[in-house]
């Protein structure tokens, strides 16, 4: 399969920069790494074997250079600047049980199937502090390692684990509020 960098930008572009988007929350940084994977994709184009599609060999780059902002950015955050988790109060006894358990979702394997779920993810996802959407972004939503998301936020394997638990507390949340509590409601 022959690339063709000069259609990059128009049948790719977009993709890329949600992508990213959803990834780092902010346009700036999206603009940044998307640019910086075509900058890669170009200098090692001779690389790709044609083995995926254009698209997902430009992903697998895109991945790259998203760990690679956040391993520049390379800054701890104080534990206010996570954001007031005292709700988490009204969820769970002193022995970390729940006082009433979560209700259930009547489908959300359905709901992954929708593009309007996808909106409703992404707006709750941009809620979460930075720092609690990257560590959820880079685990549950591209796979990566968690040795190597720790790496790249520059955070042990136990506050990797904190970060995850209320970035997961978090986006159900929202979730519940905001798509599940309304699902009767859609066609």
């Amino acid at each position: 399969m022959e690339l063709n960098p000069a259609n990059w930008v128009e049948q790719h572009g977009d993709f890329l920069y949600r992508y990213a988007l959803v990834r780092l929350g902010r346009s700036e940084a999206a603009e940044d790494v998307v640019q910086e994977a075509f900058v890669g994709a170009l200098r090692g184009r001779e690389q790709f074997k044609g083995a995926c599609s254009e698209r997902t060999w430009l992903v697998s780059i895109l991945k790259r250079k998203i760990i690679d902002h956040l391993r520049r950015k390379g800054r701890e955050q104080p534990v206010s600047d996570l954001g007031d988790d005292n709700w988490e109060g009204e969820l769970f006894d002193r022995n970390g049980h729940w006082k009433k358990g979560p209700p259930a979702w009547s489908s959300p394997d359905a709901a992954v199937e929708r593009a309007e779920f996808w909106g409703v993810f992404s707006q709750c996802l941009s809620k979460l502090p930075e720092r609690l959407a990257e560590a959820f972004s880079l685990r549950e939503m591209d796979g990566v390692e968690s040795a190597e998301v720790c790496k790249a936020l520059a955070v042990s394997p136990g506050n990797l684990s904190v970060l995850l638990h209320r970035a997961r507390l978090r986006l159900w949340r929202c979730l519940g509020t905001n798509w599940f509590a309304n699902e009767e409601k859609r066609p």
